[in-house]
């Protein structure tokens, strides 16, 4: 018989008590995602007394105990006594849920804290918080523990612990504020530092520095002109100018090649998540140590930033935008802004504390900027109060709705000039061919915004939709038709942009349907300079990608065509960082190597569909050769960029040199690679007394080895050499590309003046 149930059985958890019981209600997770997330409320706190016109500087520092410090110089918590819970401000805010000055319009027009949970949950769920006001020509002061209100009683006052002994405040009993000083009747602020509670976090809890300084940053692109100051005061005052200048150094030496490794190097950092750092290095051993590997190591030993940092924006979304783009950009940054009205029924706080319905008038602000850049990634970050949404919501939706009608109709009155075919059901643009490329921001400022959840992911106010659809509506159908002024080529440029992703699109999907190596059908339809393997080979198919037609020949003879095929290029391809969408798939040698390799191109690119488990690309071993490879590794990147994550993407390591032994040792060779290794292998055999032909060879091109001498040192996998070609950082290598191959020319030459006298002729083939 199950044990009797009645009255005596439930529990009524009282105060903050519930939220200890059930943190994951109130921060989402107990892990490093909730850990962060208590942070996030007391700083939002702050920048929503930067909102309402009242605070421009937030300093947040973390102290060497563990604690986080958060203080404003906003008009401070008040400290006067509620009427109704006979409570000063600073113990209602800090101990009540659903407690705060932002359930109406009177104290904040539009905030990030909404249900006046936040500082009361972060208070619960630490093992100490400690507040101080500044307020009336005084700083006032309170502790609690575990969200209860009390005094503690510190062995150095200078230095507080949650450890030290706690005497809680009697139940019921009012809480008097402590004066601890006196300050100028203008200066006014808060300063909240509290303990995490271990209690209630788990093992895995990490606190992310780069989170924080991610969120700070965005902050202060979002509210222009405010100050966040973070102080890290694990750093010791004098800092650690070794790691910087280490990383200057790595940097720098970033933009000669794009990552050609075969380990990646991490190290954990005492107290914060891992900062990985990727390094050179071919796939036989390398001796020396990269810089990468070095800062790893001070990381480790030390410190992996300055101990302060500081962030002030004036430009807003726009400054938020280009900060994340990454490639070359198609447009300029394209800004949508306005206010606008809509009508809400909420329910109001009567003088008596009843609810009732009543319906208001609330303003809604709509500040969006975009550009579109020459890639297929998307990035689209969207923020409510400052407060991010990574969800979307109601302000993303009416956006997007609105950006692709207005594109679609302005293809369609442009069909004949954008060579769209109408009448061609296939010929149609999508979301997806929009997307592609686009950076944009959407911000909208509106008072006791409706979130889906405490975690505010996604914006439910409904009313919000429609009115940055009629903004988005008016103001970029002005752009994209070109009718606003300075707009035209602009909008010609993206509408270029937009449609050579719709045939990409359609190209690839016809691409797949015909590349997969099934039958004798689908080989004939490959380009007939195909030398194809044989088929069932899948997983272990090697496509080379070879340079010139004399170097063919040979690489026929040296090939094994049961799982190696061959596809000659002529010459440089087509510098793809510089060209647009519809100039790439008209080009024949990029076109060839998009349909070779089976897997489609750009965001339609499955790499389970790859025809070949590695593409090599084979080019002399000279300037020529190291430009095309280049060539070859900007259209991976820009179009096939998962063959390079995931490790598909080869150079071969042809050699520079060839010494023919003598005497006892004839008939046998070695092989070199660089002028360098050539003088230190002829200076060993001369120290070992080995005779060897003074007449070195030194191949100009693949095409001047036989076919045994190419399978050796190039293709045979028993005896060659190859590098992987990794890219660990994606935000790295486009700006190594977009250095390297773009259409700004200045950056480039001062990156190799700068780089000059840094020169490591080990790094390049000759």
């Amino acid at each position: 018989m199950p044990e009797s149930y009645g009255a005596d059985s439930l529990t009524v958890l009282e105060g903050l008590d519930a939220v200890r019981k059930r943190p994951g209600m109130y921060i989402g997770t107990t892990d490093s995602q909730g850990l962060m997330h208590c942070l996030w409320e007391i700083i939002d706190n702050s920048v929503d007394e930067a909102l309402a016109g009242a605070c421009d500087h937030i300093t947040v520092t973390l102290h060497t105990d563990g604690s986080v410090e958060v203080a404003d110089n906003g008009r401070g918590i008040p400290v006067d006594v509620e009427p109704k819970t006979k409570l000063t401000g600073v113990e209602v805010v800090l101990t009540k849920l659903h407690a705060g000055a932002k359930f109406g319009n009177a104290s904040y027009n539009a905030a990030g804290g909404l249900h006046g949970v936040g500082s009361s949950v972060v208070n619960a769920l630490s093992s100490r918080l400690d507040v101080e006001v500044d307020r009336d020509g005084k700083t006032h002061h309170m502790a609690f523990h575990q969200g209860h209100p009390g005094v503690y009683s510190d062995a150095d006052p200078a230095h507080p612990s949650p450890d030290s002994p706690f005497k809680r405040t009697r139940k019921n009993k009012p809480t008097e504020l402590e004066i601890i000083g006196k300050v100028s009747p203008k200066t006014t602020g808060t300063r909240i530092r509290y303990w995490a509670d271990p209690e209630i976090f788990n093992d895995t809890a990490r606190f992310s520095y780069e989170q924080l300084i991610d969120r700070v940053r965005q902050t202060s692109f979002l509210v222009p002109g405010l100050k966040i100051t973070v102080v890290d005061e694990h750093i010791p005052e004098t800092g650690d100018e070794s790691v910087d200048e280490l990383r200057e150094v790595d940097d720098a030496a970033a933009g000669t090649t794009p990552d050609i490794n075969d380990e990646n190097g991490t190290s954990p950092l005492d107290g914060f998540d891992e900062i990985g750092g990727g390094r050179d290095e071919r796939d036989d051993t390398q001796s020396g140590e990269s810089t990468a590997v070095a800062i790893a190591k001070a990381d480790a030993a030390g410190h992996t930033h300055r101990r302060v940092e500081e962030f002030c924006h004036t430009g807003g979304v726009r400054d938020f935008v280009d900060f994340l783009s990454n490639g070359e950009p198609v447009s300029d940054i394209w800004r949508i802004s306005g206010k606008d009205t809509y009508v809400e029924e909420t329910q109001a706080v009567g003088e008596n504390g009843e609810l009732h319905a009543q319906k208001v008038t609330r303003d809604c602000g709509v500040d969006i900027a975009m550009r579109w850049v020459n890639g297929y990634d998307t990035v689209i970050r969207s923020f409510v109060n400052v407060v991010e949404t990574p969800g979307g919501g109601m302000h993303v939706d009416g956006f997007l709705l609105s950006l692709t009608k207005q594109i679609r109709k302005t293809v369609e009155d442009n069909a004949r000039k954008l060579k769209v075919n109408l009448k061609d059901p296939a010929q149609k643009i999508e979301r997806d061919d929009i997307m592609a490329g686009l950076v944009a921001v959407v911000t909208v400022r509106i008072a006791e915004p409706q979130f889906q959840g405490q975690t505010k992911d996604v914006l439910g106010t409904a009313q919000v939709k429609p009115i940055v659809t009629r903004m988005t509506d008016r103001q970029f159908g002005e752009m994209i038709t070109g009718s606003k002024r300075g707009y035209k080529e602009q909008s010609g440029r993206v509408l270029d942009k937009i449609v050579g992703e719709m045939h990409a699109r359609i190209q690839a999907r016809k691409t797949k349907e015909v590349t997969r190596r099934k039958n004798a059908l689908e080989s004939a339809s490959m380009p007939p300079k195909l030398s194809d393997c044989q088929p069932g080979n899948d997983d272990v198919a090697e496509l080379f990608i070879v340079e010139g037609d004399s170097a063919l020949g040979t690489a026929k003879a040296a090939r094994n065509s049961a799982f190696q095929a061959l596809l000659p290029i002529r010459g440089k391809i087509l510098n793809v960082q510089k060209a647009s969408l519809a100039q790439m798939l008209s080009n024949k040698e990029c076109a060839a190597i998009i349909q070779v390799v089976g897997a489609g191109s750009g965001q339609s690119f499955d790499i389970d569909q790859a025809r070949y488990n590695k593409v090599i690309m084979m080019t002399d071993a000279d300037v020529d050769g190291a430009h095309i490879r280049i060539l070859l590794l900007t259209l991976f990147y820009r179009y096939m960029r998962p063959l390079i994550e995931h490790g598909h993407v080869y150079a071969a390591v042809p050699p520079l040199h060839r010494i023919a032994l003598a005497g006892s040792h004839k008939g046998e060779y070695i092989y070199t690679y660089s002028d360098d290794e050539l003088a230190g292998k002829l200076a060993d055999l001369d120290r070992r007394k080995i005779s060897y032909n003074p007449d070195i060879q030194r191949y100009k091109g693949l095409g001047e080895m036989d076919a045994d001498q190419l399978a050796d040192t190039t293709m045979d996998p028993r005896t060659r050499m190859l590098r992987r070609i990794r890219m660990e950082d994606a935000a790295q290598a486009a700006g190594i590309f977009s250095l390297l191959m773009g259409d700004d020319v200045p950056p480039r030459k001062q990156f190799i003046v700068d780089n000059a006298d840094d020169f490591d002729r080990s790094k390049i083939d000759t």
